[in-house]
């Protein structure tokens, strides 16, 4: 299978115009900050992205950020002017044809941004151990509809686990589906080179997280997506698909349920690109000055990370009343259903 997605992202895909489904596309509206930022990434390295979200949290300045499955670098060159001048952007990706385009435009970018911030490996994102990356040595960690391509997606988790500092973040998007899928849905190589086929039912996903020590991943955005080729979407049946990003914090001290100590927050209103509102997952939008009731593991993912400045933080670990209210097990998905049709439109 890898063999499969190096050939269609080296041969056969030549720009997004070439997808057969909207899961590699852009999963959010670009936001009016990031606009400009995104005018002065060079045309080639756009026309060549093939991400299903947005993976560019606040706060990254001065942060060292690695990009798994970086392709041309779209992400890369959006991050190296979040990071500025004294943080640095590592992608890493295994299809020679896209690391050519990415490196290609590496003077043309460090001329637009006035510094060079910017470095690519080749390399395989289950095998990041090979890579010459020091362990605990990233702030955050992206990737952008990469992980379902993986053939080995829980060795991916560790070795993120093993390169994020303590405090760090794997902020990423992917594809998942509301089902385990056949065999002949996993192999099929379209649907694979898609990002439908080596998607996750999402319970499996969670189940790995925590099993790659990241006990409570939060989910931040989702949208259903379409299957717009006719027998691809009779080939999946009713299997419904979701673009979907999550936050995954390295804080060994997480627990494995939302349990209550009577611990709040205060957000201060001090991110620029937030400053009355703080949507930091889909079930915690914070307003400024507020107190906002959290639980023990919300606490610790404001206060062991870089987000601890923007925070008033009250309360502590010496009493416990329980389980969190509104902790639970259903699918987070929102459930409207993709619609299924003969339109073949990705963005």
């Amino acid at each position: 299978m890898q063999d499969v997605v190096q050939a269609y992202y080296g041969k056969e895909l030549q720009s997004t115009a070439d997808l057969k489904t909207s899961a590699c596309c852009d999963a959010d509206a670009v936001p009016d900050w990031l606009k400009p930022l995104l005018s002065r990434v060079h045309p080639e390295v756009s026309s060549r992205y093939y991400g299903c979200g947005l993976v560019c949290p606040p706060l990254l300045e001065g942060c060292r950020v690695l990009d798994l499955g970086s392709g041309s670098g779209r992400d890369v060159y959006l991050l190296s002017q979040l990071v500025g001048t004294s943080g640095e952007v590592v992608g890493v990706d295994m299809t020679p044809e896209q690391l050519a385009v990415a490196r290609e435009y590496l003077p043309f970018h460090a001329d637009q941004f006035g510094y060079a911030n910017v470095r690519f490996l080749e390399g395989q994102i289950e095998r990041l151990e090979e890579l010459d990356l020091e362990p605990g040595s990233f702030d955050v960690i992206v990737s952008n509809c990469v992980l379902n391509l993986s053939t080995d997606k829980p060795a991916v988790l560790r070795g993120i686990q093993r390169l994020l500092k303590p405090g760090g973040e794997f902020y990423f998007s992917d594809v998942y589906v509301d089902r385990r899928l056949p065999e002949s849905v996993q192999r099929h190589p379209v649907l694979y080179g898609e990002c439908l086929g080596g998607a996750l039912y999402w319970n499996d996903f969670l189940r790995m997280a925590r099993g790659a020590a990241f006990t409570d991943p939060r989910l931040v955005s989702d949208r259903p997506l379409e299957i717009t080729e006719p027998q691809l979407a009779a080939l999946v049946g009713e299997a419904r698909f979701y673009s979907a990003t999550y936050r995954l914090f390295n804080i060994p001290e997480l627990e494995d349920a939302c349990e209550d100590h009577g611990q709040a927050v205060i957000y201060l209103g001090s991110i620029d690109q937030a400053p009355t509102r703080l949507e930091f997952d889909k079930h915690h939008s914070i307003e400024v000055g507020k107190v906002f009731p959290v639980c023990g593991n919300t606490y610790r993912m404001l206060q062991q990370t870089r987000f601890a400045p923007h925070f008033q933080f009250m309360g502590d670990f010496e009493r416990h009343y329980g389980l969190f209210e509104g902790c639970g097990s259903a699918i987070p998905f929102d459930q409207d259903r993709a619609v299924t049709g003969a339109a073949a439109s990705c963005c």
